[in-house]
């Protein structure tokens, strides 16, 4: 079990829990610390542990009817450079759901996990 005051906890739905594993441990550094797939898994990355609850998991079966599919909600993952691993991520066959996006905080580009729910890896402005 984890330590409640040692993450923050995010809690996103997906069809297939191997393959959200598989898409955070392999692209986006974070490292697995609860497998029970398939019905849940939890990854980390620093202070944030992703729960990943499958369909029949009783964090899904939680939100029936509210929450069928995934949302416009995101994680904010800060990089250190946006260009680079827009490159390394499609060199891993991953694409982009859009362009990226530059504003006086600095710049971002969105990814879907193989559920649908949104990433953004940010750039912070200099």
């Amino acid at each position: 079990m984890t330590e409640p005051d040692r993450f923050a906890s995010v809690r996103y739905l997906v069809d297939d829990v191997r393959a959200a594993v598989d898409f955070y441990t392999t692209h986006l550094g974070f490292t697995l610390n609860t497998d029970a797939a398939p019905a849940f898994a939890d990854v980390v990355r620093g202070p944030l542990r992703l729960l990943l609850s499958g369909p029949t998991s009783s964090g899904a079966r939680a939100t029936v009817g509210v929450a069928d599919t995934p949302g416009g909600n995101r994680i904010h993952l800060i990089v250190a450079d946006l260009d680079a691993e827009i490159a390394r991520l499609r060199d891993a066959g991953l694409s982009f759901l859009n362009e990226v996006v530059a504003g006086p905080g600095g710049r971002q580009i969105l990814l879907s996990d193989p559920a649908g729910n949104l990433v953004e890896l940010f750039q912070p402005a200099e």
